[in-house]
Order: C-alpha cells, then structure tokens, then sequence
C-alpha cells in the first residue's frame, strides 16, 4: 500500500511543489543493471534521485532507521522499503565491504543502484576525489556508470535542517560509461583508480563544482 502510494502520489506532488528541472532522463537505461554515481550535497540527494529517475534506484541506509518504534517507526520503515533502500548494519568490522556486497546483490538482480563516490557530503560545496568503491562494483558486476550531477539540494536541504525548504533543484543525468574492457579487473587498484577517475571527471563535467584535490572525510564531532 505504501510503495503504490509512494509511486502514484508521493513522485507527483513532489514534482509539483519544487518542480526539479530535470536533464538527461533519456540517457538512463530503462532495464538491466546499472550503477547511478552522484556527486552529495545533502541528506535529500538520494530522494532527489529516486523522484526523478524515470526507473527505481536503490540506495543504502543504516539499518536504524528501519528499527524504529511506534507508528512513526513503522511509517518510516515502510516509506524506505517503498523506495528500494537497502539496510546495512553499522558498526561491523568490515562495514565497507558489508556495503559493496549488498551493493553487488542489487546490481546482480538486475536492478540500478545509487553510489556517492565521494563518500559523505561536501559541505562547502566542492567535487572531492573519489573513492574506488564505485570503480570496484563496476568491474565485479560488469556495468555501466551512470554519472549524475545535483545541483540546488545543499540550499533545499541544508546540513542541519530536518523539513526541506521550497528551492529548486537540478538533477543532470550523464551517458552511460562503459568500462567492459576493464571487466574483472576489480583487484587491481591501478584499474579501480582510473575507472574512478573517469567517473568523477564525468560528475564534473555535468556539474561544473571547484575541484578538491583530496578526499572527503566526515567531520569528527559528527
């Protein structure tokens, strides 16, 4: 009930209160895996993503915020299966590669998956380098890249804020990538660097940030 509600009236009434401007759609493959790699400006850059991809795109998100009590608990949870977010539990020894692995099983299902390569938000609204997560589930799954560029999500909602405000946003859809000829070449981290920097140059060029010559790393206080 929620994920129709979700699909007939939630994706509407949001296009129709921010009304993104949304480019690129059509180069989004309809089918068949593919790995959407984003640059992050915000807490609401996956709900942007998921809005206005023409085809559901599965997300990460710690495993918490399906353990909720109560009705709002209960309403959360469902509104996140709804949208295809996949749970990951924190605080294991190997979060990373726990992360990546439920990564690989969306894109092995023939699904689309979204990726931060970034790692967290840029909090100053720069292009960090990337981290070769991205580059390592390219080359195990065999997929293409879908760079994407986001554009306004920092001012709609703002590091620290919890209701989003009434500001436009752009969400910019590039052309697939593809790096067939690098295909199970995934421990090499020679070839898992330069898949990701093809990637980030891609994000770059759809959203024209300042470039960060170093990666970015969450806040200690956070």
């Amino acid at each position: 009930m929620i994920r129709l509600a979700t699909k007939l009236v939630l994706k509407p009434l949001a296009r129709a209160v921010y009304r993104p401007v949304v480019e690129g759609r059509k180069n989004v493959p309809r089918k068949g895996p593919v790995l959407i790699a984003s640059n992050h400006l915000s807490f609401i850059d996956s709900v942007a993503i998921i809005l206005t991809a023409p085809r559901p795109v599965s997300f990460l998100a710690k495993a918490e915020y399906f353990h909720g009590k109560g009705l709002k608990g209960k309403f959360v949870k469902a509104v996140l299966e709804a949208i295809d977010v996949v749970p990951v539990e924190r605080g294991t020894v190997h979060l990373a590669q726990t992360a990546l692995d439920a990564a690989l099983e969306v894109l092995e299902s023939g699904q689309a998956f979204g990726i931060y390569p970034e790692g967290t938000r840029s909090r100053d609204g720069r292009l960090y380098r990337g981290k070769t997560g991205v580059a390592w589930l390219a080359l195990t799954a065999g997929v293409p890249v879908l760079p994407v560029a986001l554009e306004g999500t920092d001012q709609l909602q703002p590091v620290g804020t919890r209701i989003p405000r009434l500001r436009r946003i752009t969400v910019r859809f590039g052309e697939p990538l593809d790096f067939s000829e690098l295909h199970g070449q995934a421990r090499s981290a020679r070839a898992r660097r330069q898949v990701t920097d093809e990637v980030m140059r891609a994000i770059h060029e759809l959203s024209g940030q300042e470039l960060a010559p170093v990666y970015n790393e969450v806040p200690k206080a956070a």
